[in-house]
């Protein structure tokens, strides 16, 4: 396999391969090397839930859904507010607090995805975590096995039906749902 021989300028961490083929740096993101197209290519490759539902059920479908049930300015937020995990990957919630640093690695990853694509404001607004929250309840009843205890869940569901997409289907309308956003 050939290499390129280049020496990056010291970087935090070591990088990794896109599915572009561009290198990335995890643990100090720039915001000029976050690509859309690694992105939307990552999320709908990866399931949610740590892939514990009865049927796949990828990260880009989940973030269209959020982006779709916000009002317009705020829908860019939520297609894009999961996207920290196309480079660090979908950790389920109850772990995400234990893994010292990746809080910090997430912050980063998403301080570098508002950069590029200019969201406003600059973190994220409470209606998406909201939505985000509220989808919860929809996905744990439509494609979870019947839980052995409450989720204790902080909001009530937005009441969408969900029927999960492929990965090459979730990725279309993903980059389809960004282009329409971005006027791109």
């Amino acid at each position: 396999m050939a290499t390129d021989n280049f020496e990056p300028k010291a970087r935090k961490g070591d990088w990794m391969q896109t599915a572009s083929g561009r290198a990335f740096w995890p643990m100090d993101p720039r915001p000029e090397e976050v690509d859309i197209e690694d992105i939307a290519h990552a999320l709908s490759n990866m399931c949610r839930y740590a892939g514990h539902c009865r049927r796949f059920y990828s990260v880009a479908q989940h973030s269209v859904l959020v982006s779709r049930a916000l009002p317009s300015d705020l829908a860019l937020w939520g297609l894009l507010h999961d996207a920290s995990e196309a480079y660090l990957v979908d950790v389920p919630r109850p772990v995400k607090p234990f893994l010292d640093g990746y809080k910090a690695a997430e912050g980063r990853v998403m301080e570098a995805i508002v950069m590029r694509f200019n969201l406003m404001p600059a973190e994220m607004p409470a209606e998406v975590k909201r939505v985000d929250d509220a989808i919860l309840h929809d996905e744990a009843l439509q494609l979870m096995q019947r839980p052995p205890m409450g989720w204790h869940l902080p909001e009530p569901p937005l009441g969408i039906r969900i029927e999960p997409w492929s990965p090459d289907y979730a990725r279309t309308v993903f980059h389809r749902e960004f282009r329409m956003l971005t006027h791109g």
